[in-house]
């Protein structure tokens, strides 16, 4: 078993595969150390045949491979693809197209909550998959055999599992429904976070406007910080002390080195100096641009039971269909829906969910229908 190491070599395989209907795709990264992953190895594959491309390797050219990933009359099939295709955007300036996930057609067809792809191989094609290789260094040169094998094995299964996932959809009628979902994933802002919106990520209960206002810039500065020098955003700043610094606000070095959550002495690096331009940008925003912080009411107790009620819909609609509750609806959609019925704009209400779920559950909170036991099982009927 040998890697593809040259750019001809590449070109070769990539003009065969382009003839397949679809190619399936995986890659193996490192990204312990850096902001942006590592890549080390791309596997593809089409029936009856597999390639292993080395992108290490001196001088290799991956440009073939990115024309395969966006040509666009063959289907690229992941499994669990959002990681993969971010790397493509990085290193390849592109979203590959048309695109088609294992893992959620998985949840479409019934096999759970984000199925394992070692658990969906063996279901559906009766293989095994050896996981020993799975968290080595795959930066280290030679591979192994066995790393060799493990990451081959990863796309030759997945030619299966896609074929078997293809016509379960198919016979079910559910084709469209993935189709909806591939959209998302097709999206190049689904992969690029504005550094502007970094703070959205981060798990802080603010009191005051001026709060937010900070953690916007400091958090913005830590992501281009992060990403200009190509490190994880926890070396360039822990959560918890940017934490202390949005509830802080330290103007200058001496007041960042009273923080307990600063590293002692960094607040004479350069980095700090950045940190505390951020915090007296945010200061000097004025009144009219800080945002409102907005203070949800408490649900009265109809809501809240609506709530609960649609909790259990939804079990029975996931039973009954197979698909999984999580790919239906999330909790902030079952409370809208509790709060707003039709008004409540969330995606159970929208497309295939609404036709699966969707509308039954605004019956159930107009009081159109309600669930009853019958025969020992919950159902639902309809009212008047």
């Amino acid at each position: 078993m040998s890697l593809i190491t040259t750019t001809a070599a590449l070109s070769t395989v990539v003009e065969r595969f382009s003839k397949a209907e679809f190619v399936t795709v995986d890659t193996e990264f490192m990204r312990e150390t850096t902001f942006w992953p590592q890549l080390c190895l791309i596997q593809i594959a089409v029936p009856g045949e597999h390639a292993l491309v080395d992108p290490l390797a001196p001088g290799i050219d991956l440009a073939p491979f990115f024309a395969l990933m966006a040509n666009e009359a063959v289907l690229k099939v992941f499994h669990a693809a959002r990681q993969d295709i971010e790397i493509m955007v990085h290193r390849g300036n592109l979203v590959p197209a048309p695109i088609f996930d294992t893992q959620i057609a998985a949840m479409v067809c019934g096999f759970g909550e984000q199925v394992g792809y070692e658990a969906l191989v063996a279901r559906l094609t009766g293989g095994r998959i050896d996981k020993s290789s799975r968290f080595t260094d795959w930066s280290a040169r030679p591979l192994s055999l066995s790393q060799l094998a493990y990451a081959a094995d990863d796309v030759t299964h997945l030619c299966d599992v896609y074929l078997k996932l293809k016509a379960k959809l198919d016979a079910e009628g559910r084709t469209e429904w993935l189709r909806e979902e591939m959209a998302l994933l097709a999206r190049r802002d689904t992969y690029e976070v504005d550094p502007d919106d970094a703070w959205e990520r981060l798990k802080i209960r603010y009191s005051k406007p001026i709060e937010m206002v900070v953690a916007r810039h400091v958090a913005a500065w830590r992501e281009r910080e992060a990403r200009a020098r190509n490190v994880p955003r926890s070396r360039v700043l822990k959560d918890d002390a940017l934490a202390e610094v949005v509830m802080q606000q330290p103007k200058d070095a001496d007041a960042l080195a009273r923080l307990r959550a600063i590293p002692k002495g960094w607040e004479r690096s350069s980095s700090a100096s950045g940190l505390v331009a951020a915090v007296q940008a945010a200061l000097a925003t004025p009144r009219e641009d800080w945002p409102k912080i907005i203070r949800h009411k408490p649900q009265n107790e109809a809501t809240t039971a609506a709530g609960e009620v649609l909790r259990v819909l939804l079990k029975l609609v996931s039973e009954e269909t197979g698909v999984a509750a999580r790919m239906i609806a999330g909790g902030e959609d079952l409370a809208k829906i509790a709060e707003q019925g039709e008004a409540a704009d969330v995606p159970a209400l929208h497309g295939w969910r609404r036709e699966l779920f969707g509308e039954a559950a605004l019956k159930l909170v107009s009081g159109r229908s309600a669930l009853r036991f019958s025969g020992r099982k919950l159902e639902v009927f309809e009212i008047g």
